[in-house]
């Protein structure tokens, strides 16, 4: 399908409150796209968009990034799972700060989240148009290896979108968008060093994935290589941090959540006419 604006967000844990500032400016700004492509992260804060809810990321970061039961190593030791389950995906979008499932499904905007498939290593395009019956890719496209299960959906078991297509851009090119806008939780230039982490002693059982995660930083760079080379000839707009601010994944720093999050407003607002006259239709 052809679509005239596609929205790539990348996913960077608690750096993806970057991305929810750009998308709050966004939605202040009456600028829309017509399909999001949203990883990990940046599936998660991005549902926001999509549901009409400006604040709502910031909001609950901030007030829950200090309860043990929300994510952290409590919920990693008592449940297996870094962002417990349901807290964040049953009390928080039904009790807490609701998520808005009604708007979420009649808003035309189409959001794809990426998950690995850990039997075949290979990224899934999932498109949610209903976030309440398949709030369980939305999870899967969050949970980290090494500090998530993997998460069963009708028999396949999935993990980070990140960790085999962390920014989907080359996925978008095949779709023909006119336009294409990328959302990166990283300042200019960075690249991914080889990391060597124990991937075959905890999913040993998964061999396609394995091999898919030890190519996931040549992966990566050579996407952002290709970013940087599209964006150069201005056939793209990319917003990006302007400055580092040091964080850990799961950041419990509100003043930290704070400033990634005005940071994501301020560079978008410096780039909003461009922007504009970019996506105009």
């Amino acid at each position: 399908m052809e679509y005239k604006t596609t929205l790539i967000l990348e996913g960077g844990a608690m750096r993806g409150l970057y991305s929810a500032g750009v998308l709050d400016t966004f939605m202040e700004n009456n600028i829309n796209v017509d399909v999001i492509y949203g990883v990990s992260a940046g599936a998660l804060f991005g549902l926001n968009y999509k549901s009409r809810q400006i604040g709502r990321a910031l909001r609950y970061n901030l007030k829950y990034a200090k309860e043990k039961n929300y994510m952290g190593l409590y919920s990693l030791i008592t449940t297996g799972d870094i962002m417990n389950k349901d807290f964040c995906f049953k009390k928080l979008v039904y009790e807490l700060d609701k998520l808005d499932f009604e708007t979420y499904k009649n808003n035309p905007i189409d959001f794809y989240a990426v998950v690995t498939n850990l039997q075949t290593g290979k990224p899934e395009y999932i498109k949610i148009n209903d976030a309440q019956k398949d709030m369980e890719y939305f999870r899967a496209s969050g949970s980290m290896p090494f500090v998530s299960k993997p998460v069963e959906i009708n028999g396949n078991f999935y993990l980070d979108g990140a960790i085999s297509d962390a920014v989907p851009f080359k996925k978008v090119l095949e779709t023909n968008s006119e336009k294409i806008v990328v959302v990166l939780t990283r300042p200019f230039g960075y690249r991914k060093k080889k990391a060597y982490l124990p991937y075959r002693l905890f999913y040993g059982n998964f061999p396609n994935f394995v091999e898919t995660a030890k190519k996931y930083y040549k992966e990566y760079n050579a996407t952002m290589d290709l970013i940087e080379k599209y964006e150069s000839e201005n056939k793209i707009v990319v917003l990006r941090p302007s400055k580092l601010i040091k964080m850990k994944r799961v950041e419990k720093n509100t003043n930290k959540l704070q400033s990634i999050y005005d940071l994501g407003v301020s560079d978008c607002m410096n780039k909003l006419d461009e922007i504009k006259e970019y996506i105009k239709y």
